[in-house]
């Protein structure tokens, strides 16, 4: 199993969907990071499994929610770039390494 690492902007990225759906309706904050930690698990797995979308960065799609997780695979590590809602901008995340 590969260790998994969220960039710093990525991870705040997930905090703050996690915050705008749990002031949506109570639990559901909960289950985002719940579908997020098994998408992290599932790259962890197994990360080539998932598309390249741009050079060597691949997509996971997070289940139930309009979100992907951005990552690269590193040899010692899989790297998520960012946790991307999927209906804006989906170019602003290019600078992160």
């Amino acid at each position: 199993m590969n260790t998994v690492r969220f960039l710093k902007p990525a991870e705040e990225e997930m905090l703050q969907a996690a915050t705008y759906y749990e002031l949506q309706a109570p639990g559901l904050g909960t289950d985002f990071l719940a579908k997020i930690d098994s998408a992290v698990r599932d790259l962890g797995e197994r990360p080539e499994r998932w598309p390249v979308v741009r050079h060597h960065i691949r997509r996971r799609l997070v289940h139930r929610f309009p979100y992907a997780l951005l990552y690269r695979v590193d040899a010692e590590e899989v790297v998520i770039l960012a946790t991307m809602h999927l209906h804006r901008h989906p170019d602003y995340w290019q600078d992160r390494k």
